[in-house]
């Protein structure tokens, strides 16, 4: 008989967000009448940009013609997304990218849970609490983690919290951590750290040979001029990280599915003789083997982002989704909640009032209000007694959604 991975046994339950659908659903089935807004999983509600459509039909077009048929594509990326994701996301702020480090990929999360594919299952690992669930299950699945102790913590991952008395902002470990995961602008807080900061793990990961896996799927949010938009604008960064972006809340793409991830040629692991090499290569070998590509007519949506149109069209969507996040923000506080996040980032990280547990006040305001959110407990221990909410639905579904609740909590 073939043998399980038990790894997968050890995981809690189903993913956070299916969890949150079932709930829902069954909130839906007893109360037809109510209109659920919600305010809960991250994704968009906005449209395409027009630029990005008009490329994405221009690309089936090719598909309808002998000459300019595409069929299996380069695994890394076609060459033409390639060059506009380094002249624009990276050459601006001074970053030299070769073509050769980005990798396109259907979206940040399956990069993010795939990387560990080239990492040996000894790795200790590190994470800021609260923290995006697909970083600790995929390391559950791999065998890293340890057994799942009674305060919701994995034995062997070394946590760093980021709580209000700490402004959010993770402390250093105390010891050497093979593999370090950062997610800034953050989900689920929407915190950010300054550039001092950021530094502070550049320079740890360098001194103690860790490598850093940083998540930069929102930095198009980024207003602050001390906020980093890349790990690489940090020196030296790209002895020590690999940087994963997403085209899916930037662009609108969560249905559509691109994103890239750079690896530097100089980012080095090491072999149980001690013996390093660069993990560039290994990780085409990787997508080789296991991926055949974003597809044609995606790729083309996406380097239409990168035209004059495109990029104006793109920002006014996120601008957009920022107006909804500052009018929650001053709303909810008006209403005298506690409320982080909503200024660099499209989420809001919400206090729950007289230390209610985060599923408790999850259920409340979803069946006394009909409201969606997500319950900050399901990103980690240090996420009890917090909500998050994003701010990507209609505007006016968030007025109503925030009447609601200014009624419900007077």
């Amino acid at each position: 008989m073939a043998l399980v991975n038990e790894n997968f046994l050890k995981l809690p339950g189903n993913y956070l967000f299916k969890d949150i659908a079932k709930k829902v659903k069954t909130f839906k089935v007893t109360h037809p009448k109510t209109k659920v807004i919600s305010l809960g999983i991250g994704d968009v509600t906005q449209p395409l940009a027009p630029a990005v459509i008009e490329a994405m039909h221009k690309a089936v077009d090719d598909m309808t013609n002998k000459k300019t048929f595409h069929g299996y594509g380069p695994e890394e990326g076609y060459q033409f997304l390639v060059e506009e994701i380094i002249k624009n996301d990276y050459a601006p702020r001074n970053i030299y990218i070769e073509p050769g480090e980005v990798f396109v990929n259907d979206g940040a999360k399956s990069d993010t849970g795939n990387i560990g594919d080239i990492l040996n299952c000894d790795n200790s690992i590190g994470v800021t609490d609260p923290i995006y669930p697909v970083y600790i299950d995929s390391n559950v699945m791999a065998g890293r983690t340890g057994d799942l102790l009674n305060d919701g913590k994995w034995s062997n991952v070394t946590y760093f919290p980021c709580l209000e008395e700490n402004d959010f902002i993770p402390q250093l470990p105390d010891h050497r951590v093979d593999l370090i995961y950062l997610c800034y602008p953050n989900n689920p807080t929407g915190t950010t750290l300054t550039k001092k900061e950021l530094k502070k793990w550049v320079n740890y990961a360098l001194e103690n040979d860790t490598l850093i896996l940083f998540d930069a799927a929102y930095e198009a949010y980024i207003t602050e001029d001390d906020v980093p938009h890349s790990i690489y604008e940090i020196k030296d960064a790209k002895k020590c990280a690999i940087e994963f972006r997403s085209f899916s809340k930037t662009a609108g793409f969560t249905g559509v599915r691109c994103g890239y991830t750079v690896i530097p040629k100089k980012v080095m692991a090491s072999t149980l003789n001690g013996e390093k090499t660069p993990l560039n290569p290994i990780w085409d070998r990787r997508q080789c083997t296991k991926f055949n590509g974003t597809s044609y007519i995606t790729q083309r949506g996406a380097a239409a982002t990168y035209t004059t149109e495109g990029k104006e069209q793109v920002r006014s969507t996120i601008d957009y989704y920022m107006n909804n996040a500052h009018t929650m923000k001053a709303a909810l506080e008006k209403s005298g909640l506690k409320v982080f996040g909503g200024v660099n980032s499209p989420y809001l990280w919400v206090k729950t009032p007289n230390d209610t547990p985060s599923w408790k006040f999850f259920e409340e305001i979803l069946y006394e209000t009909g409201i969606v959110t997500t319950p900050g407990v399901g990103f980690g221990p240090s996420g009890e007694g917090f909500i998050r909410l994003t701010s990507f639905g209609n505007y006016e579904d968030c007025l109503e959604a925030l009447d609601r609740l200014a009624t419900w909590l007077k």
